[in-house]
Formats: C-alpha cells, structure tokens, sequence
C-alpha cells in the first residue's frame, strides 16, 4: 500500500497535495468497501479517515487546507468532483470544462471563468466517465463525442480530442 506524503509542515506543494487527495480517495474507497459503509454514514467516515491519516502521517495542516481536502475528497466520492459546487448553484445555467484547468459557467447569461480545477486530464476523463457510464454511453478515442440527458433532464455533451492533448467538457442544465 501507497504511503501518503509525510510533511510535518502545514505546506503541501501541489504535486503533493494531488497525490495525498490521490491516496486518500483509494484509501477510503477501499476502507468503504470492506467495511460496508452505508451512504448517509460516507461523509462521517471520510472525515474520520482523514483524520486518522493526518495524525498517522504527521501532517499537520491548517484548518482552512483540511477543509479544503475533505470537501475536494467527499466531491470526488460522493459527487462530480471539482464541478459539484458549480452543480449545487442554481445561478449556474452551464458548466464549460475544456481542460483540467480552464472551467467555465454561464450565469444570467454571462460566460465567466471560474477558479475550479481538476488535477489532470485523467481527472476530467474520471468525472466524466461518472457521469455518462450510468446512462450506458462511453467517450474515447474511437467515439470522442457523446451528447446525452440526466435523469433530471439536463444536458451532457463531452468531446475529446484523438490525441487526447485536450478534453472538453460541457453541462448544460
């Protein structure tokens, strides 16, 4: 088992702070797993989880960067990652990712850029994977496009370059 970055400092690089969200994620999905933790239970676990990782590995964090961590942790399990927020606001009309770090939404009309950042292209491939695979459709090299609706009626259209160099994501609600 993977080992999380030990830091007896509260100053994580973000090469570090990808890999410690990278290990906690894969270790509570495996902790959820085998201690079959019931969906309402998840966030409680989780923060215990994170808990216990920072005093085993020494991590001594501010409050604002655990904070940070748990909700970037819990969004990745329990919901699509770095958008969630952006899901959660009803000012938001639409959610443009063309890249990991080039986030947009649409707001009474207006295209703004937001601050929201996914650690890697695999990251926005992981996010959309989850939102797609569930209505039985698929997006990769040899069918880059997929244009779908949610349960709720909103609209999802993914496309992804062949070379994979940039992998746009866009939600419609």
């Amino acid at each position: 088992m993977t080992q999380p970055p030990s830091s007896n400092t509260s100053r994580l690089s973000g090469a570090d702070l990808i890999k410690l969200k990278r290990y906690l994620i894969d270790s509570l999905s495996r902790g959820m797993e085998s201690e079959d933790v019931l969906s309402e239970h998840r966030s409680e676990f989780i923060q215990q989880h994170l808990k216990d990782v920072y005093n085993q590995a020494h991590l001594n964090l501010s409050e604002d960067v655990q904070r940070m961590i748990f909700q970037d942790v819990q969004n990745d399990m329990m919901g699509l990652g770095p958008i969630q927020p952006l899901l959660d606001d009803p000012d938001v009309s639409e959610i443009m990712v063309n890249g990991p770090k080039n986030v947009y939404v649409e707001k009474q009309g207006q295209l703004v850029r937001t601050n929201v950042t996914f650690d890697d292209d695999a990251h926005v491939m992981q996010i959309i994977d989850r939102i797609i695979l569930p209505l039985g459709r698929r997006v990769d090299p040899d069918s880059p496009t997929v244009d779908a609706r949610l349960p709720d009626g909103s609209r999802v259209n993914a496309v992804i370059s062949a070379d994979s160099a940039r992998r746009p994501f866009d939600h419609d609600s």
